[in-house]
Formats: structure tokens, C-alpha cells, sequence
């Protein structure tokens, strides 16, 4: 062998944030990786199909002229997303939808409490092939801050 070709890696779990952020977050993104799967807890959250293309279009806008990086879409779950929202968001070409315990993370008080009033979400994702990223994270009292994850 005589030569080894590094291909461009991804990033599985990027914090773009927004706003003023996404100028410097993004260009620095983009020089290192070919892709991120962009994480959708914003304030308010991406909970839908129409705030992630909003908030990708801003991404797109932010990446440097004649990039090629391509940034992969999340939905935030919470006790409100309903079955047509799967629907939509595989159809606008999210990839992914991430569930946070409620309080356990950044941006977070928003998110999944009782899980059990989701199967039929979950049955729907099944479908189209979305993703479920999950934050694993204990929220109780009783769990010391440095043993939750």
C-alpha cells in the first residue's frame, strides 16, 4: 500500500445553537466534518417539521461559500408530538428525532415526562425509518449530578 485516503468524518451530536452562533459555530463545523446531526434544542425547540427547515435554511445560510456540508435534522419529543408530526418530519427529511428526559439537559424543561403516552409516536417512526436519539440521563433527586449520565 502507498497511500491512505482519510475520508471526511461526520459529527453525530452537534450543539449549533442559533443566532449570532451559527457565523462562527458553523463555518468551523463545516471545515472538519462532511455532515452533523444537528441537535434540536433550541428555545423554543425544533418540535416540528416547519421549524427544522427554518432553522436548517439558517444553518445553510451560515456555511461558508462553496461547502458542501450537509447538516442533518432532529425533531425535539415531547409529550406533544403527535403521528402526523413523524409524518411531516420524514417528509421534509428530518433524520432523527431526540428524546430528553424532562430537566435533565440544556433546553430540556420541555421534554419527554411518561413515555408511555408516546408508543403510538414511536409505532409511527417505526415506519418511515426515523431515528430515536435518546439523552441518557436520570433526572431523580436521589442520583448524585456526577452519576446521572
Amino acid at each position: 500500500m502507498q497511500q491512505i485516503t482519510i475520508t471526511t468524518p461526520d459529527d453525530w451530536h452537534l450543539h449549533f445553537r442559533d443566532g449570532d452562533m451559527l457565523a462562527e459555530t458553523v463555518p468551523a463545523t463545516a471545515r472538519c466534518f462532511a455532515r452533523a446531526i444537528v441537535m434540536p434544542n433550541l428555545v423554543p425547540p425544533v418540535v416540528n417539521a416547519t421549524l427544522a427547515n427554518e432553522y436548517k435554511t439558517r444553518i445553510l445560510a451560515a456555511r461558508p461559500q462553496g461547502s458542501s456540508f450537509e447538516p442533518l435534522m432532529t425533531l425535539y419529543l415531547t409529550n406533544q408530538t403527535t403521528k402526523q408530526d413523524i409524518i411531516d418530519a420524514k417528509s421534509s427529511g428530518v433524520v432523527a428525532i431526540k428524546l430528553y428526559p424532562a430537566g435533565a439537559t440544556t433546553n430540556s424543561d420541555q421534554a419527554v415526562r411518561g413515555i408511555e403516552s408516546l408508543y403510538p409516536v414511536f409505532d409511527e417512526m417505526q415506519k418511515p425509518g426515523l431515528w430515536l436519539l435518546g439523552h441518557g440521563e436520570v433526572t431523580d433527586n436521589h442520583v448524585d449530578i456526577f452519576d446521572r449520565e
